[in-house]
Protein backbone atom coordinates (compact mmCIF):
# COMPACT_ATOMS: atom_id res chain seq x y z
CA UNK A 1 0.00 0.00 0.00
CA UNK A 2 1.35 3.47 -1.16
CA UNK A 3 1.49 6.12 1.72
CA UNK A 4 -1.65 8.29 1.22
CA UNK A 5 -2.85 11.56 3.60
CA UNK A 6 -5.30 9.89 5.96
CA UNK A 7 -7.48 12.68 6.13
CA UNK A 8 -7.94 12.78 2.28
CA UNK A 9 -8.84 9.13 2.63
CA UNK A 10 -11.60 9.75 4.34
CA UNK A 11 -12.84 12.51 2.00
CA UNK A 12 -16.46 11.00 0.19
CA UNK A 13 -14.11 11.87 -3.54
CA UNK A 14 -11.74 9.60 -2.35
CA UNK A 15 -13.90 6.97 -1.04
CA UNK A 16 -15.88 6.90 -4.35
CA UNK A 17 -12.52 6.60 -6.05
CA UNK A 18 -12.01 3.09 -4.45
CA UNK A 19 -15.05 1.89 -6.37
CA UNK A 20 -13.11 2.41 -9.91
CA UNK A 21 -10.35 -0.59 -10.10
CA UNK A 22 -7.68 1.96 -11.66
CA UNK A 23 -7.16 4.16 -9.30
CA UNK A 24 -7.11 1.74 -6.49
CA UNK A 25 -4.61 -0.34 -8.61
CA UNK A 26 -2.60 3.23 -8.43
CA UNK A 27 -2.64 2.81 -4.04
CA UNK A 28 -2.86 -0.96 -3.66
CA UNK A 29 -0.87 -3.70 -5.33
CA UNK A 30 -0.71 -7.72 -4.67
CA UNK A 31 2.47 -9.00 -2.90
CA UNK A 32 1.42 -12.28 -2.30
CA UNK A 33 -1.67 -14.76 -1.82
CA UNK A 34 -1.93 -18.11 -0.57
CA UNK A 35 -5.25 -19.93 -1.44
CA UNK A 36 -6.70 -22.55 0.98
CA UNK A 37 -6.50 -26.10 -0.07
CA UNK A 38 -9.89 -27.41 0.86
CA UNK A 39 -12.95 -26.31 2.37
CA UNK A 40 -11.99 -27.60 5.85
CA UNK A 41 -8.79 -25.92 5.61
CA UNK A 42 -10.78 -22.47 5.26
CA UNK A 43 -13.03 -23.66 7.92
CA UNK A 44 -10.36 -23.90 10.41
CA UNK A 45 -8.60 -20.87 9.50
CA UNK A 46 -12.15 -18.92 10.10
CA UNK A 47 -12.73 -20.46 13.38
CA UNK A 48 -9.70 -19.61 14.54
CA UNK A 49 -9.72 -16.06 13.62
CA UNK A 50 -13.18 -15.62 15.01
CA UNK A 51 -11.57 -16.93 19.00
CA UNK A 52 -8.82 -14.13 18.33
CA UNK A 53 -6.27 -17.28 17.23
CA UNK A 54 -3.28 -17.20 15.44
CA UNK A 55 -3.64 -20.11 12.80
CA UNK A 56 -0.36 -22.05 11.69
CA UNK A 57 -1.28 -21.28 8.08
CA UNK A 58 -1.71 -17.45 8.75
CA UNK A 59 1.31 -17.54 11.28
CA UNK A 60 3.54 -18.96 8.20
CA UNK A 61 2.09 -17.22 5.64
CA UNK A 62 3.21 -14.07 7.48
CA UNK A 63 6.81 -14.96 8.24
CA UNK A 64 7.43 -15.33 4.56
CA UNK A 65 5.92 -12.41 2.95
CA UNK A 66 6.59 -9.61 5.82
CA UNK A 67 9.19 -7.31 5.20
CA UNK A 68 12.58 -8.10 7.07
CA UNK A 69 14.31 -5.24 6.40
CA UNK A 70 15.64 -3.07 9.74
CA UNK A 71 15.60 -0.09 8.06
CA UNK A 72 12.35 0.13 6.60
CA UNK A 73 9.89 -1.12 9.39
CA UNK A 74 5.97 -1.36 8.03
CA UNK A 75 3.14 -1.39 9.66
CA UNK A 76 -0.01 -4.08 9.28
CA UNK A 77 -3.31 -3.39 8.87
CA UNK A 78 -5.78 -5.76 10.49
CA UNK A 79 -9.64 -5.53 10.39
CA UNK A 80 -10.21 -7.02 13.78
CA UNK A 81 -8.40 -5.88 16.83
CA UNK A 82 -9.02 -9.25 18.72
CA UNK A 83 -6.56 -11.14 15.96
CA UNK A 84 -4.26 -7.49 15.66
CA UNK A 85 -3.24 -7.91 19.66
CA UNK A 86 -2.36 -11.85 19.02
CA UNK A 87 -0.58 -10.90 15.94
CA UNK A 88 1.02 -8.67 17.72
CA UNK A 89 2.38 -10.88 20.39
CA UNK A 90 3.37 -13.12 18.17
CA UNK A 91 5.32 -11.26 15.57
CA UNK A 92 7.36 -7.77 16.85
CA UNK A 93 5.62 -5.31 14.31
CA UNK A 94 3.32 -2.48 14.54
CA UNK A 95 -0.29 -3.44 14.02
CA UNK A 96 -2.95 -0.60 13.13
CA UNK A 97 -6.72 -1.83 13.42
CA UNK A 98 -8.64 1.64 12.78
CA UNK A 99 -8.58 4.31 10.51
CA UNK A 100 -7.17 3.51 6.97
CA UNK A 101 -7.44 0.14 7.30
CA UNK A 102 -11.15 -0.34 7.14
CA UNK A 103 -11.27 1.84 3.89
CA UNK A 104 -8.47 -0.52 2.27
CA UNK A 105 -9.47 -3.54 3.01
CA UNK A 106 -13.13 -2.33 1.66
CA UNK A 107 -11.56 -1.97 -1.35
CA UNK A 108 -9.41 -5.43 -1.92
CA UNK A 109 -12.81 -7.55 -0.82
CA UNK A 110 -14.48 -5.30 -3.97
CA UNK A 111 -11.42 -5.88 -6.26
CA UNK A 112 -10.34 -8.97 -4.86
CA UNK A 113 -11.24 -10.93 -8.04
CA UNK A 114 -9.92 -8.45 -10.24
CA UNK A 115 -6.31 -8.70 -8.18
CA UNK A 116 -5.80 -12.62 -8.42
CA UNK A 117 -5.32 -13.52 -11.40
CA UNK A 118 -7.85 -16.85 -12.97
CA UNK A 119 -10.38 -15.94 -10.09
CA UNK A 120 -13.30 -14.83 -11.64
CA UNK A 121 -16.62 -12.72 -9.41
CA UNK A 122 -18.89 -15.47 -9.67
CA UNK A 123 -15.91 -18.02 -8.16
CA UNK A 124 -15.18 -15.96 -5.41
CA UNK A 125 -19.06 -15.50 -4.70
CA UNK A 126 -19.60 -19.34 -4.33
CA UNK A 127 -16.81 -19.38 -2.31
CA UNK A 128 -17.61 -17.17 0.32
CA UNK A 129 -21.12 -18.49 0.46
CA UNK A 130 -20.19 -21.92 0.83
CA UNK A 131 -17.49 -20.93 3.92
CA UNK A 132 -20.00 -18.46 4.83
CA UNK A 133 -22.79 -21.98 5.34
CA UNK A 134 -20.09 -24.52 6.75
CA UNK A 135 -19.08 -21.81 9.49
CA UNK A 136 -22.76 -20.83 10.81
CA UNK A 137 -23.12 -24.37 10.81
CA UNK A 138 -20.00 -25.51 12.99
CA UNK A 139 -21.44 -22.56 15.02
CA UNK A 140 -24.90 -23.52 15.65
CA UNK A 141 -23.69 -27.42 15.97
CA UNK A 142 -25.53 -28.74 19.19
CA UNK A 143 -25.27 -32.52 20.99
CA UNK A 144 -28.95 -33.88 20.30
CA UNK A 145 -29.03 -35.68 23.76
CA UNK A 146 -28.09 -32.54 25.67
CA UNK A 147 -30.06 -29.31 24.25
CA UNK A 148 -31.75 -26.60 26.55
CA UNK A 149 -33.50 -25.32 23.43
CA UNK A 150 -36.09 -27.68 23.50
CA UNK A 151 -36.59 -27.12 27.06
CA UNK A 152 -37.45 -23.66 26.78
CA UNK A 153 -40.25 -24.36 23.57
CA UNK A 154 -41.74 -27.05 26.07
CA UNK A 155 -41.93 -24.69 28.99
CA UNK A 156 -43.60 -21.70 26.85
CA UNK A 157 -45.84 -24.19 25.35
CA UNK A 158 -47.03 -25.54 28.55
CA UNK A 159 -47.83 -22.89 30.01
CA UNK A 160 -49.76 -21.45 26.82
CA UNK A 161 -51.40 -24.51 27.19
CA UNK A 162 -52.75 -24.52 30.51
CA UNK A 163 -53.90 -20.59 29.78
CA UNK A 164 -55.80 -22.13 26.29
CA UNK A 165 -57.10 -24.96 28.29
CA UNK A 166 -58.97 -23.01 30.95
CA UNK A 167 -60.23 -20.54 28.65
CA UNK A 168 -61.75 -23.24 26.33
CA UNK A 169 -63.02 -25.09 29.20
CA UNK A 170 -64.79 -22.26 30.23
CA UNK A 171 -66.13 -21.58 27.24
CA UNK A 172 -67.89 -25.12 27.40
CA UNK A 173 -69.09 -24.70 30.82
CA UNK A 174 -71.01 -21.56 29.68
CA UNK A 175 -72.14 -23.26 26.42
CA UNK A 176 -73.43 -26.39 28.26
CA UNK A 177 -75.08 -24.21 30.98
CA UNK A 178 -77.43 -23.40 28.99
CA UNK A 179 -78.75 -27.35 28.55
CA UNK A 180 -77.50 -28.44 31.84
CA UNK A 181 -76.73 -25.75 34.39
CA UNK A 182 -76.47 -27.59 37.22
CA UNK A 183 -73.60 -29.76 36.32
CA UNK A 184 -71.83 -26.54 37.19
CA UNK A 185 -71.97 -26.99 40.84
CA UNK A 186 -71.76 -30.89 41.11
CA UNK A 187 -68.50 -30.86 38.70
CA UNK A 188 -65.60 -28.55 39.72
CA UNK A 189 -62.71 -29.77 37.37
CA UNK A 190 -62.43 -28.38 33.71
CA UNK A 191 -61.10 -31.63 31.93
CA UNK A 192 -63.85 -33.86 33.76
CA UNK A 193 -66.50 -31.70 32.97
CA UNK A 194 -65.81 -31.53 29.40
CA UNK A 195 -65.73 -35.57 29.24
CA UNK A 196 -68.89 -35.52 31.08
CA UNK A 197 -70.49 -32.87 28.25
CA UNK A 198 -68.93 -34.83 25.55
CA UNK A 199 -70.80 -38.43 27.48
CA UNK A 200 -74.04 -36.91 28.77
CA UNK A 201 -75.13 -35.09 25.40
CA UNK A 202 -78.78 -34.76 25.94
CA UNK A 203 -79.45 -34.94 29.86
CA UNK A 204 -83.08 -36.15 28.78
CA UNK A 205 -81.44 -39.38 27.10
CA UNK A 206 -79.59 -40.13 30.60
CA UNK A 207 -80.89 -42.91 32.22
CA UNK A 208 -79.62 -45.49 34.61
CA UNK A 209 -77.68 -47.79 32.24
CA UNK A 210 -75.05 -44.72 31.92
CA UNK A 211 -74.57 -44.26 35.46
CA UNK A 212 -71.31 -47.05 35.48
CA UNK A 213 -70.14 -44.70 32.54
CA UNK A 214 -70.68 -41.34 34.80
CA UNK A 215 -69.00 -43.20 37.49
CA UNK A 216 -65.79 -43.67 35.21
CA UNK A 217 -65.53 -40.00 34.58
CA UNK A 218 -66.18 -38.96 37.63
CA UNK A 219 -64.87 -41.50 40.22
CA UNK A 220 -67.11 -41.28 42.80
CA UNK A 221 -70.15 -43.16 42.97
CA UNK A 222 -72.72 -40.24 45.36
CA UNK A 223 -71.40 -37.86 42.27
CA UNK A 224 -72.69 -40.03 39.49
CA UNK A 225 -76.07 -40.59 41.45
CA UNK A 226 -76.48 -36.87 42.24
CA UNK A 227 -75.67 -35.92 38.22
CA UNK A 228 -78.91 -38.90 37.17
CA UNK A 229 -80.89 -37.07 39.51
CA UNK A 230 -80.01 -33.54 38.30
CA UNK A 231 -80.54 -34.54 34.89
CA UNK A 232 -83.78 -35.56 35.40
CA UNK A 233 -84.97 -32.27 37.52
CA UNK A 234 -82.86 -29.99 35.27
CA UNK A 235 -83.88 -26.46 34.38
CA UNK A 236 -82.00 -26.07 31.75
CA UNK A 237 -83.53 -25.38 28.08
CA UNK A 238 -83.84 -27.44 25.03
CA UNK A 239 -80.85 -27.54 22.88
CA UNK A 240 -81.29 -28.40 19.27
CA UNK A 241 -79.30 -31.67 18.21
CA UNK A 242 -76.69 -29.87 15.51
CA UNK A 243 -75.43 -27.60 19.02
CA UNK A 244 -75.29 -30.51 20.51
CA UNK A 245 -73.25 -32.02 18.09
CA UNK A 246 -71.18 -28.35 18.00
CA UNK A 247 -70.79 -28.96 21.71
CA UNK A 248 -69.42 -32.30 21.77
CA UNK A 249 -67.02 -31.61 18.93
CA UNK A 250 -65.64 -28.97 20.86
CA UNK A 251 -65.54 -30.60 24.26
CA UNK A 252 -63.44 -33.27 22.44
CA UNK A 253 -60.94 -30.90 21.34
CA UNK A 254 -60.76 -29.86 24.71
CA UNK A 255 -60.44 -33.56 26.13
CA UNK A 256 -57.48 -34.09 23.60
CA UNK A 257 -55.80 -30.81 24.42
CA UNK A 258 -55.67 -31.55 28.35
CA UNK A 259 -54.86 -35.18 27.23
CA UNK A 260 -51.34 -34.05 24.87
CA UNK A 261 -50.40 -31.48 28.05
CA UNK A 262 -50.26 -34.34 29.76
CA UNK A 263 -47.73 -35.59 27.28
CA UNK A 264 -45.93 -32.69 26.96
CA UNK A 265 -45.39 -32.48 30.71
CA UNK A 266 -43.93 -35.95 30.40
CA UNK A 267 -41.42 -35.55 27.58
CA UNK A 268 -40.54 -32.07 29.22
CA UNK A 269 -39.49 -34.47 32.26
CA UNK A 270 -37.60 -36.77 30.03
CA UNK A 271 -36.01 -34.12 28.50
CA UNK A 272 -34.84 -32.60 31.68
CA UNK A 273 -33.48 -35.52 33.40
CA UNK A 274 -31.10 -35.85 30.61
CA UNK A 275 -30.07 -32.20 30.07
CA UNK A 276 -30.35 -30.74 33.69
CA UNK A 277 -30.65 -33.92 35.62
CA UNK A 278 -29.33 -32.52 39.00
CA UNK A 279 -31.74 -29.29 38.88
CA UNK A 280 -34.33 -31.38 38.08
CA UNK A 281 -33.50 -33.73 41.09
CA UNK A 282 -33.32 -30.16 43.27
CA UNK A 283 -36.20 -28.64 42.59
CA UNK A 284 -38.39 -30.46 40.13
CA UNK A 285 -38.77 -30.31 36.58
CA UNK A 286 -40.91 -27.89 35.78
CA UNK A 287 -39.52 -24.76 38.34
CA UNK A 288 -35.85 -25.86 36.39
CA UNK A 289 -37.19 -25.29 33.11
CA UNK A 290 -38.52 -22.32 33.76
CA UNK A 291 -35.33 -20.81 35.18
CA UNK A 292 -33.67 -21.90 32.25
CA UNK A 293 -36.36 -20.86 30.04
CA UNK A 294 -35.88 -17.34 32.11
CA UNK A 295 -32.02 -17.03 31.57
CA UNK A 296 -32.02 -18.14 28.15
CA UNK A 297 -29.81 -21.03 28.01
CA UNK A 298 -28.41 -23.77 30.75
CA UNK A 299 -24.83 -21.88 30.26
CA UNK A 300 -26.80 -18.90 31.05
CA UNK A 301 -28.40 -19.81 34.42
CA UNK A 302 -24.68 -21.50 35.15
CA UNK A 303 -22.86 -18.28 34.87
CA UNK A 304 -25.48 -16.49 37.05
CA UNK A 305 -24.43 -15.66 40.41
CA UNK A 306 -26.52 -17.17 43.52
CA UNK A 307 -28.23 -14.07 44.40
CA UNK A 308 -29.58 -13.40 40.83
CA UNK A 309 -31.00 -17.48 40.64
CA UNK A 310 -33.07 -16.10 43.89
CA UNK A 311 -34.95 -13.18 42.56
CA UNK A 312 -34.81 -14.43 38.70
CA UNK A 313 -38.76 -13.49 37.91
CA UNK A 314 -38.69 -10.67 40.12
CA UNK A 315 -37.29 -8.38 38.06
CA UNK A 316 -40.29 -5.87 38.53
CA UNK A 317 -41.01 -5.77 41.93
CA UNK A 318 -36.93 -5.79 42.46
CA UNK A 319 -36.61 -2.50 40.05
CA UNK A 320 -39.22 -1.01 42.11
CA UNK A 321 -37.97 -1.88 45.16
CA UNK A 322 -34.83 0.05 44.07
CA UNK A 323 -36.79 2.71 43.20
CA UNK A 324 -38.84 3.45 45.82
CA UNK A 325 -35.99 2.20 48.75
CA UNK A 326 -38.04 -0.47 49.85
CA UNK A 327 -37.85 -3.92 50.62
CA UNK A 328 -36.26 -6.26 47.84
CA UNK A 329 -37.85 -9.34 47.03
CA UNK A 330 -36.46 -12.60 48.90
CA UNK A 331 -37.18 -14.98 46.00
CA UNK A 332 -38.53 -15.25 42.10
CA UNK A 333 -39.06 -18.71 40.31
CA UNK A 334 -37.96 -20.21 42.53
CA UNK A 335 -40.71 -19.66 45.24
CA UNK A 336 -43.33 -22.36 43.40
CA UNK A 337 -40.75 -24.76 45.07
CA UNK A 338 -41.71 -27.11 47.77
CA UNK A 339 -38.67 -26.13 49.77
CA UNK A 340 -40.06 -22.91 50.08
CA UNK A 341 -43.88 -23.67 50.25
CA UNK A 342 -43.51 -25.87 53.13
CA UNK A 343 -41.20 -23.74 55.13
CA UNK A 344 -42.64 -20.97 58.04
CA UNK A 345 -43.51 -17.47 56.40
CA UNK A 346 -39.72 -16.21 58.57
CA UNK A 347 -37.98 -18.62 56.98
CA UNK A 348 -39.04 -18.59 53.72
CA UNK A 349 -36.12 -15.76 52.32
CA UNK A 350 -33.26 -18.18 54.45
CA UNK A 351 -34.49 -21.15 52.79
CA UNK A 352 -35.16 -19.55 49.34
CA UNK A 353 -31.28 -18.06 49.77
CA UNK A 354 -29.78 -21.92 50.57
CA UNK A 355 -31.66 -23.03 47.59
CA UNK A 356 -30.49 -20.48 45.60
CA UNK A 357 -27.14 -21.32 46.10
CA UNK A 358 -27.78 -25.24 45.75
CA UNK A 359 -29.29 -24.19 41.89
CA UNK A 360 -26.54 -22.71 41.12
CA UNK A 361 -24.22 -25.51 41.96
CA UNK A 362 -26.30 -28.38 40.31
CA UNK A 363 -26.78 -26.11 37.55
CA UNK A 364 -22.84 -25.78 36.88
CA UNK A 365 -22.47 -29.39 37.45
CA UNK A 366 -25.17 -30.04 34.88
CA UNK A 367 -23.47 -27.36 32.07
CA UNK A 368 -20.15 -28.51 32.54
CA UNK A 369 -19.41 -31.29 34.26
CA UNK A 370 -21.27 -33.64 31.92
CA UNK A 371 -22.59 -36.16 34.35
CA UNK A 372 -25.61 -37.27 32.50
CA UNK A 373 -27.62 -39.05 35.38
CA UNK A 374 -28.42 -36.88 38.51
CA UNK A 375 -25.90 -38.84 40.15
CA UNK A 376 -25.09 -36.26 43.02
CA UNK A 377 -28.71 -35.10 44.06
CA UNK A 378 -29.69 -39.19 44.06
CA UNK A 379 -26.83 -39.86 46.04
CA UNK A 380 -26.92 -37.40 48.59
CA UNK A 381 -30.53 -38.40 48.89
CA UNK A 382 -30.14 -41.98 49.55
CA UNK A 383 -27.10 -41.56 51.79
CA UNK A 384 -29.25 -38.86 53.81
CA UNK A 385 -32.36 -41.95 53.77
CA UNK A 386 -30.09 -44.16 55.09
CA UNK A 387 -28.58 -42.09 57.77
CA UNK A 388 -32.23 -41.89 59.03
CA UNK A 389 -32.97 -45.55 59.20
CA UNK A 390 -29.30 -45.84 61.25
CA UNK A 391 -30.55 -43.17 63.39
CA UNK A 392 -34.09 -44.56 64.23
CA UNK A 393 -33.24 -47.76 66.02
CA UNK A 394 -30.96 -45.89 68.73
CA UNK A 395 -33.78 -43.27 68.98
CA UNK A 396 -36.20 -45.74 69.72
CA UNK A 397 -35.81 -46.41 73.75
CA UNK A 398 -36.24 -43.28 73.60
CA UNK A 399 -39.76 -43.34 72.74
CA UNK A 400 -40.36 -46.15 74.85
CA UNK A 401 -39.70 -44.29 78.06
CA UNK A 402 -42.55 -41.78 79.22
CA UNK A 403 -39.94 -39.60 80.37
CA UNK A 404 -37.88 -38.62 77.75
CA UNK A 405 -34.53 -39.64 78.97
CA UNK A 406 -32.96 -43.95 79.14
CA UNK A 407 -32.34 -45.38 82.06
CA UNK A 408 -28.50 -44.48 81.97
CA UNK A 409 -28.98 -41.19 82.17
CA UNK A 410 -31.26 -41.45 85.18
CA UNK A 411 -28.29 -43.44 86.93
CA UNK A 412 -25.76 -40.71 86.54
CA UNK A 413 -28.35 -38.54 88.25
CA UNK A 414 -29.21 -40.76 91.10
CA UNK A 415 -25.32 -41.00 91.66
CA UNK A 416 -24.21 -37.84 92.80
CA UNK A 417 -27.23 -37.65 95.58
CA UNK A 418 -25.45 -40.42 97.03
CA UNK A 419 -22.43 -38.76 97.27
CA UNK A 420 -23.00 -36.32 100.63
CA UNK A 421 -23.46 -39.42 102.81
CA UNK A 422 -20.13 -41.25 101.49
CA UNK A 423 -18.00 -38.14 102.24
CA UNK A 424 -20.08 -37.81 105.94
CA UNK A 425 -18.00 -39.33 108.41
CA UNK A 426 -20.85 -39.29 111.37
CA UNK A 427 -22.48 -42.69 112.83
CA UNK A 428 -25.09 -45.25 111.23
CA UNK A 429 -23.80 -44.31 107.51
CA UNK A 430 -24.65 -48.10 106.12
CA UNK A 431 -28.05 -47.94 108.01
CA UNK A 432 -28.75 -44.61 106.41
CA UNK A 433 -26.85 -46.17 102.44
CA UNK A 434 -29.56 -49.10 103.36
CA UNK A 435 -32.64 -46.99 103.31
CA UNK A 436 -31.27 -44.40 101.21
CA UNK A 437 -31.12 -47.28 97.78
CA UNK A 438 -34.64 -48.45 98.97
CA UNK A 439 -36.18 -45.23 98.70
CA UNK A 440 -34.13 -44.40 95.23
CA UNK A 441 -35.18 -47.82 94.04
CA UNK A 442 -38.52 -47.22 94.19
CA UNK A 443 -38.48 -44.30 93.31
CA UNK A 444 -36.70 -45.38 89.89
CA UNK A 445 -39.61 -47.67 89.89
CA UNK A 446 -41.90 -44.73 90.45
CA UNK A 447 -40.19 -42.70 87.66
CA UNK A 448 -40.26 -45.56 85.10
CA UNK A 449 -44.36 -46.31 85.08
CA UNK A 450 -45.04 -42.36 85.15
CA UNK A 451 -44.02 -39.50 83.39
CA UNK A 452 -41.63 -37.24 82.89
CA UNK A 453 -44.01 -34.77 85.50
CA UNK A 454 -43.65 -37.24 88.00
CA UNK A 455 -39.97 -37.35 87.46
CA UNK A 456 -39.06 -33.99 88.21
CA UNK A 457 -41.60 -34.42 91.46
CA UNK A 458 -39.16 -37.19 92.84
CA UNK A 459 -36.27 -35.36 91.95
CA UNK A 460 -37.40 -32.51 94.38
CA UNK A 461 -38.23 -35.54 96.79
CA UNK A 462 -34.89 -36.02 96.77
CA UNK A 463 -33.46 -33.03 97.55
CA UNK A 464 -35.89 -32.74 100.53
CA UNK A 465 -34.57 -36.23 101.64
CA UNK A 466 -30.51 -34.77 101.73
CA UNK A 467 -31.56 -31.56 103.46
CA UNK A 468 -33.12 -33.65 106.10
CA UNK A 469 -30.17 -36.14 106.05
CA UNK A 470 -27.63 -33.38 106.53
CA UNK A 471 -29.77 -31.32 108.87
CA UNK A 472 -29.93 -35.24 111.06
CA UNK A 473 -26.50 -35.89 110.70
CA UNK A 474 -25.74 -32.38 112.15
CA UNK A 475 -27.64 -33.11 114.53
CA UNK A 476 -25.65 -34.79 117.51
CA UNK A 477 -23.57 -31.81 117.50
CA UNK A 478 -26.39 -29.38 118.78
CA UNK A 479 -27.72 -30.95 121.88
CA UNK A 480 -24.53 -30.09 123.50
CA UNK A 481 -24.79 -26.39 122.57
CA UNK A 482 -28.50 -26.22 123.98
CA UNK A 483 -27.58 -28.03 127.68
CA UNK A 484 -24.94 -25.12 127.95
CA UNK A 485 -27.58 -22.74 127.19
CA UNK A 486 -30.24 -24.59 129.58
CA UNK A 487 -27.71 -24.27 132.60
CA UNK A 488 -27.22 -20.67 131.76
CA UNK A 489 -31.09 -19.83 132.08
CA UNK A 490 -31.85 -21.99 134.80
CA UNK A 491 -28.55 -20.03 136.42
CA UNK A 492 -30.42 -16.75 136.33
CA UNK A 493 -33.69 -17.85 137.35
CA UNK A 494 -31.77 -18.87 140.33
Amino acid sequence: VKEVEEIGMLLPQVEESLLSIGKFNSIVTLVAFFPFKSAQTALENINAISEGVVHADLKLFLETNLPRSKKKKGVLGVSDAKIGAALQEEFSISIQTSGVVAEILRGVRLHFHSLVKGLTAQAASKAQLGLGHSYSRAKVKFNVNRVDNMIIQSIALLDQLDKDINTFSMRVREWYGYHFPELVKIVSDNSTYCRLAQLIGNRKELMEDSLEKLEEVVMDNAKAQAILEASRSSMGMDISPIDLINIERFSNRVVSLAAYRLELQEYLRSKMSQVAPNLAALIGEVVGARLISHAGSLTNLAKYPASTVQILGAEKALFRALKTRGNTPKYGLIFHSTFIGRAAAKNKGRISRYLANKCTIASRIDCFSGVENGEIVKKKKKKEAVEETEVQPEESPVAEDGAGNTPAKKKKKVQPEESPVAEDGAGNTSAKKKKKRKAEDTEEAVAMDSGAEELSASAKKKKKQKTETVVAEEAPETPVAEKKKKKKKKGNVD
